[in-house]
């Protein structure tokens, strides 16, 4: 065996960066757990005993978890005093309660870790993993992980990129959310087009009580609804939007629920759907993103989807081409990319 060093070194430079990784996702957990961001802010620069006292934390962890935090680059080190503080840039992505809430993220590998051997012999056996069976605290992780895109793009960006849904919306519109979680999107929408009559709907019994007791919290409850049903199978007609963010890959049966959609749709009706950002090509997704999606896919999405019949399995990066091919074999005539952002690519589907 010949090994050239420096492809050696530089792979396990990579290696050394993934592994610290995985115990800072514990670390970002344990910080977002204890409110250890927002105590840095309230009180930065800040030593780790000032950290510790508003947190109400034992200080010796503190002072571990901002040292590694510091060196992973989510928090400011200044050795001339001994004190840490948070960029604005790491206060909106860590911190802010308005902010990214990106610590959250995390939660969702952490949770998928303590099924790790079901989901080996699912792979193993070529079997499956239902989204239901995981700890809880993957569906709180990707709410969180995913609302501040949400916020931050449907009613400003995406809704008006559709062809007249804006409109229909403010005058009165029936909609329905599928794959709608805690409710995030169903909430957005609601709060955003009050004319409206909307409807999430969720295979998950547990995450449809959330959901209605995030109605009420919100003040919503008048004009939004929740109901458990599977997107092949959820009742009503003559809808004019159907919505369905990044969780048609997930389906087992991607096919069918988009044919459904298809039939309860007026004749003038959209679909809209929200997918991981992805190109056609394995190559074209061998990038930061790319990584994260695959990943999170092969654990999540492809094990859910072959968790029942016809365990199609899309995956996360199944990208535009795939898409929109699905779309019109399920009787959509007009497909087309409305919008984009990093992290997702939006189609239009329509009769």
């Amino acid at each position: 065996m010949t090994l050239d060093e420096n492809k050696l070194n530089e792979l396990l430079g990579r290696f050394v960066i993934d592994v610290g990784g995985s115990y800072h996702a514990l670390s970002a957990v344990l910080g977002d757990r204890l409110g250890l961001y927002r105590a840095l802010q309230s009180t930065m620069p800040a030593t780790s005993q000032e950290v510790a006292a508003q947190a109400g934390v034992a200080e010796r962890y503190v002072r571990e978890w901002l040292a590694g935090q510091a060196a992973g680059g989510y928090v400011t080190y200044d050795p001339a005093d001994g004190r840490y503080s948070l960029t604005e840039e790491q206060a909106f992505l860590l911190a802010d309660t308005a902010g990214m809430q990106a610590a959250s993220a995390f939660h969702c590998p952490v949770a998928v870790a303590k099924n790790i051997e079901r989901i080996t012999e699912a792979a193993r056996t070529g079997g499956g993993f239902p989204w239901h069976d995981h700890d809880p605290a993957l569906f709180e992780g990707v709410e969180r992980f995913f609302r501040p895109g949400y916020a931050m793009n449907l009613v400003s960006s995406w809704i008006p990129a559709l062809d007249g849904v804006e409109a229909k919306l403010r005058a009165g519109a029936r909609v329905a959310d599928l794959g709608c979680g805690h409710g995030s999107s169903t909430l957005l929408l609601a709060n955003a087009f009050p004319a409206s009559e909307i409807v999430g709907f969720d295979y998950h019994p547990a995450s449809v009580d959330v959901a209605r007791k995030r109605s009420v919290e919100a003040g919503l409850a008048d004009r939004v609804s929740f109901e458990v049903a599977s997107a092949s199978d959820f009742p009503g007609t003559d809808y004019d939007l159907v919505t369905i963010f990044d969780a048609l890959h997930d389906m087992s049966d991607p096919l069918g629920a988009a044919r459904h959609v298809r039939e309860v749709l007026k004749d003038d009706g959209t679909l809209l759907l929200v997918e991981p950002m992805a190109g056609d090509r394995v190559e074209d997704n061998l990038n930061p993103v790319g990584r994260l999606y695959y990943g999170a896919s092969t654990v999540l999405c492809v094990a859910h989807s072959m968790s029942a019949e016809p365990r199609t399995a899309l995956g996360a990066q199944a990208g535009e081409a795939r898409l929109t091919e699905l779309l019109h074999d399920a009787g959509f005539g007009s497909v087309r990319r409305a919008a984009e952002t990093p992290f997702n690519i939006v189609l239009e589907a329509r009769a």
